[in-house]
């Protein structure tokens, strides 16, 4: 076990630090740059949304599909290279499409080998980590590190050379991906983890896990708030550079944003990691919600491009508080044996139903409004948000707040969670 830290060049967890700094290159452009490509290719704002929503609906499917194939064959190395061959193979196909039907088409099947990368990556981060006794942030802070190089980096690069060559340059990055997946020490299924699948098995034949959670006001309320929320987020995150190049600000710029947003969430992370227990998670979430409606109207105001960078470092205050709190709060509602279906639940509900939406209705809003409308109606959702986590909270301290789901599941799972102790 200990080799894997001292013997070759690289130790396994250096291997996974440097896939995960490459991979999230991938990330900046599907996310920020792939819709200038659009819009090169003569595109309008609706089919621009469309294209972005279709990511979204293609991950429901592609994420749950290859997450079972990885644990049928016990491997995640092997699944990791065959996506990042697949997306390689897409990509080359993808470069050399103009007609609206056919990169749609060929869109579709890059994103079922793109989006299942990222937890996928994750999981080996955990594993390893726990393997080494470290903590899960040092390797990945690597991802938020690595975006945050490459969304400079290829800003200057496509200012350069065109927004044309962003397919070529993911290309580049795969193909870097693909090579250090070599280098990746391969994690499996251990006796622990049967152990705790049987266990899920068991709980699935009672009466599912999903219905258990869905049947809970408290779950459901906080799940219909995230989703309200995250409307407004993804409508940002699909036409934040079609924002910038409407100022006509160039490609550099547009990486000087990204980083802005990339390199504030870091301190963020560390700090609630280490002290956000010493808050309650609803006002915090409410206080995020807040934060991203007064993020995005100072959007509807912008003007010039330095605004617009100045704003994006408000994605620590509004995106980072949000997520760790969320999770945490996940944690407190929904006890271990139903958690991974929970996390699940979460991130359908916070990347692909409301990406799906808020692509698709998004790009309607900024053909037919304008940006400044655009983003107001992202600052009414983030309010709305803000006020269901708000609403919660009062009625949580105005009268006794509802623990039957939580006491009822913790006295079921007690002898599970003994079991794997």
């Amino acid at each position: 076990m200990e080799s894997g830290r001292t013997g070759g060049h690289y130790s396994d967890q250096n291997w996974l630090r440097s896939f995960m700094f490459t991979l999230y290159g991938t990330s900046v452009l599907v996310v920020s740059y792939f819709p200038l490509f659009y819009t090169h290719l003569g595109f309008s704002s609706p089919q621009v949304g469309l294209l972005y929503s279709l990511g979204p609906l293609i991950s429901i499917l592609s994420n749950l599909f290859w997450s079972m194939m990885s644990d049928r064959l016990g491997t995640i190395k092997k699944i990791m290279a065959i996506l990042l061959a697949g997306q390689l193979v897409t990509a080359i196909m993808l470069a050399k499409a103009t007609d609206f039907g056919m990169v749609m088409l060929i869109l579709t099947l890059f994103y079922f080998f793109y989006y299942p990368v990222f937890p996928l990556a994750d999981t080996m981060a955990i594993k390893i980590a726990q393997r080494h006794g470290r903590n899960f942030i040092a390797i990945r802070v690597f991802g938020s590190l690595g975006y945050s190089f490459f969304a400079l980096t290829i800003g200057y690069v496509l200012r350069a050379l065109g927004s044309s060559y962003s397919i070529g340059v993911c290309i580049v990055i795969v193909v870097v991906a693909l090579f250090i997946t070599l280098g990746l020490k391969d994690v499996k299924r251990t006796e622990g983890d049967s152990d705790n699948s049987k266990g899920s098995a068991k709980i699935s034949a009672k009466g599912g896990g999903l219905k258990e959670i869905l049947l809970q006001k408290e779950v459901l309320w906080f799940f219909s708030c995230v989703f309200v929320l995250a409307l407004g987020h993804r409508m940002n995150e699909a036409f934040l550079t079609l924002s910038l190049k409407s100022m006509n600000a160039g490609d550099e710029v547009i990486g000087w944003a990204l980083l802005a947003s990339a390199l504030s969430e870091i301190p963020i992370f560390f700090l609630l990691s280490k002290y956000g227990e010493r808050f309650k998670e609803l006002p915090l979430l409410a206080f995020a919600s807040l934060m991203y409606g007064l993020r995005f109207f100072f959007m509807s105001i912008a003007d010039v491009p330095g605004a617009i960078i100045a704003i994006q470092a408000m994605h620590s205050i509004s995106f980072g508080i949000f997520y760790v709190t969320a999770v945490r709060y996940i944690t407190r509602i929904i006890p271990d044996h139903l958690r991974a279906t929970g996390l699940a639940i979460f991130t359908v509900v916070w990347s692909s139903v409301s990406g799906l939406l808020s692509g698709t209705f998004g790009g309607l809003i900024y053909e037919d409004s304008g940006r400044s409308v655009f983003y107001l109606v992202a600052m009414g959702f983030s309010v709305l948000a803000f006020i269901g986590f708000l609403v919660k909270h009062l009625m949580d301290i105005s009268g006794p707040s509802s623990r039957y789901f939580k006491k009822k599941t913790l006295q079921e799972a007690a002898p599970a969670e003994k079991a794997s102790l």
